[in-house]
């Protein structure tokens, strides 16, 4: 369940003079604070993970040793740095071209700071060959569910699953075809 608490207004309006009541106010400001900082933190980890899609760039550094990559029966599973790394060279014979839109709809930080859960909408426009060889525009479309850890202050990815909805010939379209060959 997201973190749902309450407003600053109705912390700050009970207020007392009472160093302790005071004092345990600024702990939980704090601590939702940092809750915040962790989500945008999180929020721009994956932004960094479609400008790395999208313009060929190594993601390896924000991911951990053990990183599990899974896109189902269309992409595979690829556990660890160095199989994430080599998915990522046969990926960009496949899908030549690429814009990734990824849209949060949550981040769930664990109590205690040190990991996190991401669910994301994926929308994509790309470019793979036909079976001809010739380029064709496609449609992607589905939904990531990420979890994180913060190793050294910092977040990484654990695990990236990729739920696809639709991988479509943009001639086509999904109505037509939802997947292609």
């Amino acid at each position: 369940m997201p973190f749902i608490g309450p407003r600053f207004s109705e912390t700050m309006n009970n207020t007392t003079s009472d160093p302790n009541d005071l004092a345990r106010r600024l702990e939980e400001i704090s601590a939702r604070l940092q809750r915040f900082e962790d989500i945008e933190a999180i929020k721009r980890l994956k932004a960094y993970y479609a400008e790395c899609a999208d313009r060929g760039k190594n993601l390896l550094a924000v991911c951990t040793d053990d990183i599990v990559w899974d896109g189902g029966e269309r992409f595979g599973r690829h556990v660890g740095k160095k199989a994430f790394r080599e998915f990522g060279k046969r990926n960009a014979k496949v899908i030549t071209w690429t814009l990734h839109y990824m849209v949060p709809s949550a981040i769930d930080v664990s109590d205690d700071g040190q990991s996190a859960r991401g669910t994301w909408y994926l929308w994509e426009l790309a470019t793979m060959p036909k079976t001809d060889g010739k380029s064709e525009a496609v449609w992607i479309g589905g939904t990531y569910e990420d979890t994180f850890v913060k190793e050294d202050g910092r977040w990484k990815f654990k695990t990236v699953t990729l739920r696809l909805d639709i991988l479509s010939p943009y001639g086509d379209s999904w109505a037509k075809t939802r997947f292609r060959e």
